[in-house]
């Protein structure tokens, strides 16, 4: 059985047809709000032509039925100075002699008697149609052009004069007929050229409106598709585009940051909570296949529980870094004295501190404020003090709170054996420490928690030599007084 495939409908999967295609796409066009403010922009921009247009055309054609009804009134003036002069006869001698010739003004005269015969005049005789009542009137005058004989438009004053008698000036109007014709004609492909400049224009608009967003929208696929280190292009125009684009760009770095972080996060934490894990689980079954000691049992679950604690310690630390970097607690935020905070955490290390030879010394200039959180704070000045007296062997420990500008600087300083420049960005991660043996107490999360502070208040924290020792600075925007 032979098939005929030309019959067969199109399935779902054929290719769709060149005009399904560009319906679906007009369709789509149609829909988007860059089309709806081009065809706004055109609706408000043909109003104005059409108006401004028309206002020329009616400008003009009135100004030339001012001038023809001007010249009008000034001859039937003088007309009628005439005939009160020199009266009728005067009068026929008059339009006589300005009907004979060709005067080139396009003036019309007619004098007729009450039956309307011609006693003077260029016109033959009474226009045809014409009703013999004072006032403006519009007629049609023969006139030989080339040898022919044509109608042309005329308008014109009748006067009765007093015994029947009818004056009739007026002026052959083709050529201000012919004008306004001309200005409708030019004014029409003017306003045809106009709207069609402003179409164009509305699809060169709504096509540029719709690039930008498609540029964000595809951006924003492939985002989401898993590439987080595209980013949406700028024109470097600095327009609203080029703003939301840079805002979304800034978005996605931040977004790009925390995810890396996340992942490093996870990592490190795989990596370097597996020890102690393992050392977890080896002591506890130490102490369940050991011999029935009471008092080894007890050692097990002791260092058991020591080295649950320093896992939890690990977790909370993370978590308030995670907290820090997210921005979480803004309702924590309070006006606060820095120098009190340092004096506070001072105060409670410096048992500690003389226990192991170290001089502790305040520099704290009174009425350093900040906007902050002071439980985050006073966190990061306890974490700067435990790692210098963990890696600082004595000698003189230094907390200095002073303003400098519009910044407020606070201020650790130790004589310990400091961080090399080349190691001062890459100690500020999690789980980095510079000690090879790792035998010193600690997580490695004590400057990753101070740089999330110092981030979560708006400020930064450096690193910097202090003569034989170092120094770390934090500087926040101080608040004014």
């Amino acid at each position: 059985m032979v098939v005929n495939r030309l019959a067969l409908p199109a399935s779902r999967g054929w290719p769709e047809t060149r005009p399904a295609a560009l319906l679906r796409a007009t369709l789509r066009l149609v829909r988007t709000h860059a089309f709806r403010l081009a065809a706004l922009y055109f609706l408000v921009f043909a109003a104005s032509v059409l108006s401004v247009l028309f206002f020329v055309y009616w400008t003009s054609a009135n100004f030339v039925e001012r001038q023809t009804e001007a010249t009008l009134d000034a001859e039937i003036t003088g007309l009628a100075e005439q005939y009160a002069q020199r009266g009728l006869s005067g009068l026929v001698q008059i339009v006589a002699a300005r009907s004979a010739g060709d005067r080139g003004d396009a003036m019309l005269y007619l004098v007729t008697d009450p039956d309307g015969r011609p006693l003077a005049g260029n016109i033959a005789g009474w226009p045809a149609g014409v009703p013999a009542r004072s006032g403006w009137l519009s007629f049609a005058v023969e006139a030989r052009v080339h040898g022919q004989i044509v109608t042309h438009p005329a308008r014109g004053s009748l006067i009765i004069i007093p015994g029947g008698y009818r004056l009739l000036v007026g002026r052959d109007i083709s050529d201000a007929t012919a004008f306004r014709d001309r200005v409708k004609l030019t004014l029409l492909w003017s306003g045809l050229v106009a709207l069609g400049v402003g179409l164009l224009g509305g699809a060169a608009m709504s096509r540029n409106l719709l690039r930008r967003v498609e540029l964000v929208n595809r951006t924003s696929e492939r985002v989401m598709a898993g590439n987080l280190s595209d980013r949406v292009p700028l024109d470097g125009t600095s327009d609203e585009f080029d703003l939301l684009a840079a805002n979304l760009n800034r978005m996605l770095d931040q977004i790009e940051r925390l995810m890396t972080a996340m992942r490093e996060v996870t990592d490190d934490v795989a990596h370097d909570l597996k020890t102690p894990l393992s050392r977890l689980r080896a002591r506890l079954e130490l102490a369940l296949i050991g011999p029935s000691d009471a008092g080894a049992q007890g050692e097990a679950i002791r260092a058991a529980i020591d080295e649950a604690d320093r896992m939890l310690a690990t977790f909370n630390a993370l978590l308030r870094i995670a907290e820090a970097e997210a921005g979480a607690g803004q309702d924590r935020t309070e006006p606060l004295d820095l120098g009190e905070v340092a004096r506070s955490a001072a105060e409670f290390y410096e048992p500690a501190a003389e226990e192991k030879g170290f001089a502790l010394t305040l520099a704290i200039e009174p009425n350093v404020r900040i906007r902050g959180d002071r439980h985050l704070l006073s966190q990061a000045v306890a974490n700067l003090l435990d790692n210098a007296l963990k890696y600082a062997d004595g000698g003189e420990l230094e907390v200095r709170v002073c303003q400098a500008g519009e910044r407020a600087v606070l201020e650790v300083a130790d004589r310990g054996p400091g961080i090399p420049e080349a190691d001062r960005e890459a100690v500020f991660d999690r789980f980095v420490r510079l000690e090879p043996s790792r035998s010193t107490p600690g997580n490695g999360l004590g400057l990753s928690l101070v740089r999330a502070a110092a981030h979560r208040h708006h400020g930064t924290v450096t690193l910097v030599d202090n003569r034989l020792g170092l120094r770390v600075r934090l500087e926040f925007p101080r608040l004014a007084a």
